[in-house]
């Protein structure tokens, strides 16, 4: 007997999935957006749909801190 997974998505992720798709993304770049906003939630140890700006930004901060290339912070931000 096969067992089924169904990975249920959040909202919020849902949103950013279509919202890449429509601006026709290509895989590559959705999949780099989709692990900047997962390095996000995990610095802010809550969902980034909550992220005040102020968080946003002690989280540039820190990136930058660490070394983090400009293109990896941007598209943290972005995403």
């Amino acid at each position: 007997m096969m067992t089924q997974l169904i990975k249920t998505i959040s909202p919020l992720r849902q949103r950013m999935i279509d919202d890449m798709n429509m601006r026709k993304l290509s895989p590559k770049t959705q999949i780099g957006y989709i692990r900047a906003v997962a390095k996000l939630s995990e610095y802010l140890k809550h969902s980034p749909a909550h992220a005040t700006s102020q968080e946003l930004r002690q989280c540039q901060i820190a990136l930058a801190e660490q070394g983090t290339s400009n293109i990896t912070i941007n598209a943290t931000l972005s995403g």
